[in-house]
């Protein structure tokens, strides 16, 4: 059987493998049989985004778990960020999301959270694995008077929009402010819109109409150009877009500019370090994330932390050290003062609060800021070697890190997953930056091409 797990769950394509729901049962079968014990009586919290093939999922993941005597709480349609909270409130032992986040809709996929809203550790998911692949979880069986339960938690979108709104300071109201939320006929179609309006925002919604196969179809954050026209028509103060699940968010500004997550970590810690709230003076970010950040945050006194890309990495090394603010480019931005993984609405919510402590526009707030001028290139590979290895692509990137010097970044490294190498590089000279990538590029083409 092929490795179930990549570096956010299981994904594929529904209704093939291994999303399928024979698959499905005997992962919850697996999983409810390593929750045996941890509790007189465990529970899995279930939630889901609004793709279709969600239900068939679903179904599948609750027979299974059920089967081994394990009780199963729904929730139906929720944010990631939502079952991680709601695994948390609810005190269950662990908690599944089934969506394939910014995927179009014939994907699907499994994650998992463990009792803390944390991600499930990798040797839990290597073990999961194991009694799938080798037969073992087959042979184990409960008693029909054992048989879990299934229940339907009706108060969990209420429980989490009480939550989203308790991560701003007591009192705080967004009246006078116009938003725009672009929820991708996904899981957040009905917290987000929520949210602010209880907070007392006006509120202009896009794409919260799901019909099971329209979700990040044109919309989202992976296409913000409704929502930059939007925000330009309604003349509004922002907008904001989330993906599939809502672990990420996009912001576009009053002026209609889109900004990621590297500028929203950069407002955030800026607003941070004001209120002296920053731990250490330091936040986590990726190797992905622009260099212009690391200079904005040097100029201001602030440590960047760089780590390897996913959100789970930033995570790790911001729990190892106690770190408060940290994300990526893509828009998963955690508070871990708040929670204990990318949250869109949370963040969302924070920026907001910015904008009203500062008294500025967003546009004004983002430029704290530069972005540098930024390339990316697929090199395609036959085979894979180390990069070290390769005299040839040394020479290339030594000639391209004396390119863009101090103010410019080279990164090379293979996928892990598709046959290229991904070559990044970052300079203040457009041109310049888009030459050595791809010298860099060919030299790399020239070896293992």
């Amino acid at each position: 059987m092929r490795k179930l797990f990549g570096t956010d769950g299981i994904r594929g394509v529904a209704n093939r493998e291994p999303m399928t729901p024979e698959t499905m049962v005997k992962v919850g079968r697996a999983t409810a049989h390593l929750l045996r014990g941890t509790s007189e009586r465990p529970a899995i919290v279930i939630g889901k985004d609004t793709r279709l093939t969600g239900y068939m999922l679903e179904t599948a993941l609750t027979a299974g778990i059920t089967s081994m005597g394990v009780d199963v709480l729904l929730v139906g349609p929720l944010p990631t960020p939502g079952i991680a909270f709601i695994t948390r409130s609810l005190r269950a032992d662990a908690g599944v999301v089934i969506s394939a986040s910014h995927n179009p809709y014939e994907d699907n996929g499994v994650k998992f959270f463990s009792h803390d809203g944390l991600k499930l550790p990798d040797a839990m998911e290597q073990r999961i694995e194991e009694l799938i692949s080798n037969g073992e979880i087959d042979g184990i069986r409960s008693a029909p008077r054992e048989i879990g339960k299934a229940y339907r938690v009706g108060d969990a979108v209420g429980r989490y929009i009480e939550f989203a709104k308790n991560t701003l300071p007591k009192g705080t109201t967004l009246k006078g402010m116009r938003v725009v939320v672009d929820c991708a006929n996904g899981a957040a179609y009905k917290v987000s819109p929520a949210v602010l309006k209880e907070l007392n925002a006006e509120v202009v919604p896009l794409n919260v109409e799901p019909d099971g196969t329209n979700i990040n179809k044109g919309c989202g954050s992976l296409h913000p150009e409704g929502l930059q026209r939007a925000v330009l028509r309604h003349k509004a103060h922002l907008g904001f877009a989330h993906d599939g699940d809502a672990d990420r968010v996009l912001f576009v500004d009053e002026q209609g500019e889109t900004m990621d997550g590297d500028h929203i970590l950069a407002l955030c810690a800026l607003d941070l370090k004001r209120e002296g709230r920053l731990r250490e003076d330091t936040i986590v970010a990726t190797v992905m994330s622009n260099i212009g950040l690391d200079i904005a945050m040097q100029e201001a006194g602030i440590k960047v932390v760089r780590t390897a890309v996913g959100d789970r990495y930033v995570l790790e090394e911001m729990l190892a050290k106690r770190y408060m603010l940290g994300g990526e480019q893509s828009g998963h931005i955690i508070f871990l003062e708040h929670q204990t993984t990318g949250d869109g609405i949370v963040t969302a919510l924070q920026v907001l609060a910015t904008m009203q402590r500062c008294g500025k526009p967003l546009s004004e707030l983002k430029a704290c800021m530069r972005s540098y001028p930024q390339v990316l290139i697929n090199a395609p590979i036959r085979r894979k070697s180390a990069i070290e290895e390769l005299p040839r692509v040394q020479e290339a990137i030594r000639s391209a890190e004396a390119g863009v010097g101090s103010r410019g970044r080279v990164m090379v490294r293979l996928s892990g997953t598709e046959p290229v190498a991904r070559v990044m590089v970052e300079g203040e000279k457009p041109a310049k930056v888009e030459r050595l990538a791809r010298e860099i590029a060919l030299a790399i083409e020239k070896e293992l091409g």
